[in-house]
């Protein structure tokens, strides 16, 4: 069972690099002009839910404080940040 939770977190990692990786080559055609998006209606649509899906995903794991290492914890508070 553990074995098919660290595949599941894997393939949900995976999932929002490649999301990151969308959002990146959408804003860098968007920038060059090669992306004209009222003539890409349901792209854009999707890029920009994926990009509001990406911002929320950030924003949880920010908050989540289980995953913060606790050495860096301690170095931090040790430097007095």
């Amino acid at each position: 069972m553990q074995r098919f939770f660290g595949a599941f977190w894997t393939f949900r990692d995976l999932f929002w690099v490649l999301a990151l990786g969308v959002l990146l080559v959408f804003g860098f055609f968007l920038a060059l002009g090669a992306v004209h998006p009222g003539q890409m209606k349901w792209p854009t649509i999707g890029v920009i839910a994926l990009g509001a899906l990406w911002v929320v995903h950030a924003w949880l794991e920010s908050r989540s404080a289980a995953r913060r290492d606790p050495r860096l914890v301690h170095a931090r508070e040790r430097r007095g940040f």
